[in-house]
């Protein structure tokens, strides 16, 4: 058979949609986002069941859209035949329309990471561990990512995708438990370091310290945590989770008990110079915040806190997440090189950082803003508008009615 003598293709709808035939990627160039690619994605993901020509339409096109396309769907097809035949595959009715369902087929074998994702559960399923723990990990092997980011619309996307997740997370968790128990460190952290770069804010960092922890890797594992804490504060916010922090307590008692030469602790405290103000986690900020006060009620050094926000006076801006991501980033900049390297600030929101001056007083604290304000709005001179800014001592903050408070490991902002 013809199909025996071709090689396989293989579609990859994880992570990416991509085709590979004969050793190399099939590319469609400007025809990628058409609809002639979401016919293809469709056909492909379907396989040899199948869709019926209502359901096809429903997945392809909006309803709004469905009058006035339904009837130029046969030319859909031709054009993705002759895509494909352009695009170096063999000469081929690649869909097969028979009592109103549309088909793929086509001279080669086709393997979908889709379906093989799926047989690998399904058989899991059927198994006693270990044997299901060996099939679910090869299926979590195979989750590159979302399933069709980004490139293709539908509702079908939508849920497809949300089952795809579903399955891939609790398998995941289940094959780390077994690894876990067994010792196996190294596999479990493999697999929580893809989980963890395919869904960043899922929290899949936890278990990745778990296993840094259990191979005595402390300072890759409080990295980790540095970096997630950022992540969560810059992209939702928040505050970590307590799963996270109570990580980071545990990392530091273990870290405390480890014994170190003094070369190694001047090592570990001597830093590369770095201008200006010190950028911190808020959990670290926080801490900092504290040993501050205890100092100051020694030496009754003056300390105040700056809360700078970018607004615009309404909900526009926090919509208009890439403008908004611009103007922190330039605030970010605006406040580190602006203080002192004595000074330290922390983002405790999308939209707000805050400082601790050390050894300022009040009228101090305008023109620290004013240089901050001119470094914000150097190249958009409009963006004086959107930055407000409050300050109050570190007492009045001790006040319950101040409207700067920490409460637990949040901040609150009245």
């Amino acid at each position: 058979m013809m199909e025996n003598r071709l090689p396989v293709m293989n579609v990859h709808m994880f992570g990416e949609f991509t085709l590979e035939y004969g050793g190399r990627r099939i590319t469609f160039g400007q025809a990628s986002d058409s609809w002639v690619v979401k016919l293809l994605q469709i056909l492909l993901f379907c396989g040899a069941k199948g869709i019926s020509r209502v359901k096809l339409l429903e997945d392809m096109y909006d309803r709004d859209e469905l009058e006035d396309v339904s009837g130029d769907l046969e030319a859909v097809c031709r054009r993705l035949n002759e895509m494909l035949v352009k695009a170096g595959l063999p000469e081929y009715e690649y869909i097969k329309i028979e009592n109103g369902a549309y088909q793929w087929q086509s001279p080669m074998e086709v393997r979908t990471d889709t379906q093989e994702f799926s047989d690998w559960m399904e058989q899991a399923y059927q198994e006693d561990t270990p044997a299901r723990i060996e099939l679910l990990r090869k299926a979590c092997e195979i989750y590159r990512g979302e399933f069709l980011p980004g490139g293709s619309s539908g509702a079908w996307v939508l849920v497809e995708s949300v089952k795809y997740k579903k399955q891939y997370t609790r398998a995941l968790k289940e094959v780390c438990d077994y690894l876990m128990k067994r010792q196996e460190y190294e596999a479990a952290l493999n697999l929580c370091t893809a989980a963890s770069e395919i869904y960043p804010l899922d929290e899949w960092q936890v278990r990745q310290i778990d296993c840094l922890m259990a191979l005595n890797r402390y300072k890759e594992a409080m990295q980790i945590y540095e970096e997630t804490t950022k992540r969560v504060f810059e992209k939702l916010g928040t505050s970590p989770s307590d799963r996270l922090t109570s990580r980071y307590r545990e990392m530091s008692s273990m870290m405390g008990l480890k014994t170190r030469n003094i070369g190694d602790i001047k090592c570990g405290l001597d830093g590369d110079y770095e201008e200006g103000a010190l950028y911190c986690t808020f959990f670290g900020f926080k801490n900092n915040y504290r040993l501050v006060r205890r100092m100051i009620e020694r030496n009754g050094q003056s300390v105040y806190l700056m809360l700078c926000t970018i607004t615009d006076g309404t909900d526009r801006l926090t919509e208009d997440k890439e403008r908004l991501e611009a103007m922190s980033d330039e605030l970010y900049d605006s406040i580190k090189f602006s203080l002192r390297r004595v000074d330290f600030f922390t983002k405790c929101s999308p939209t707000q950082y805050l400082i601790l001056l050390v050894g300022t007083n009040q009228e101090n604290t305008q023109m620290i803003y004013e240089r901050i304000l001119r470094r914000f709005s150097k190249k958009h001179k409009s963006w004086k508008e959107y930055l407000d800014f409050y300050v109050s001592t570190i007492d009045d903050v001790e006040r319950d009615n101040s409207r700067i408070s920490f409460r637990g490991d949040s901040f609150l902002w009245d």
